[in-house]
């Protein structure tokens, strides 16, 4: 590769760097190149790109970002995993393909945002539930004490609302 087309990956990567949410890195050694074609199809399918890349030029790539932090997760044969849409997405795919095939792939580390994760926690995050999911749990939790005081507000109500109307039945028979 010269000059001119490292500096083009490394503008490229880059980019790619910078506008993802979410970089997971991999050591890809021991895999086939079926089973790299297999992961990479499982992944475009949830729009994670997957791309094996040259640690030196993820260093440059990754400062040129500002993500410095990549230093630290991109040792031996280096493939990234971007993900641009929900951060649990990547690690759910990439842990559900090393289960399902037991791949030598092994997670190095990954980078969420400026937060630099271990393997462990990028486990971790693929057991999460999805946002949504997330999302709907907290709104019923915040929903809960709210009905919770509706009800007991209303039950004042409610039983001096009996209490009348059983006061105005007895005074209808007794009249």
């Amino acid at each position: 590769m010269h000059l001119e087309e490292k500096k083009k990956a490394v503008d490229e990567l880059a980019e790619k760097v910078q506008r993802a949410n979410v970089i997971i890195s991999t050591n890809y050694g021991g895999l086939t190149v079926a089973e790299m074609t297999d992961l990479r199809r499982k992944l475009r399918a949830q729009q994670i790109e997957f791309r094996v890349i040259k640690n030196t030029l993820a260093r440059f790539a990754a400062a040129k970002a500002g993500k410095q932090e990549m230093d630290k997760i991109v040792v031996g044969p280096t493939a990234i995993a971007l993900g641009y849409g929900d951060i649990a997405i990547p690690a759910k795919v990439l842990l559900e393909y090393i289960r399902n095939t037991k791949s030598q792939l092994k997670i190095s580390g990954g980078l969420i945002e400026n937060r630099l994760m271990s393997a462990a926690e990028i486990g971790t995050l693929a057991t999460m539930p999805p946002k949504e999911v997330m999302v709907a749990k907290l709104l019923g939790n915040l929903k809960g004490p709210l009905y919770g005081l509706v009800s007991v507000l209303n039950a004042n109500i409610t039983g001096l609302t009996y209490v009348l109307s059983a006061r105005q039945k007895q005074l209808e028979k007794g009249g």
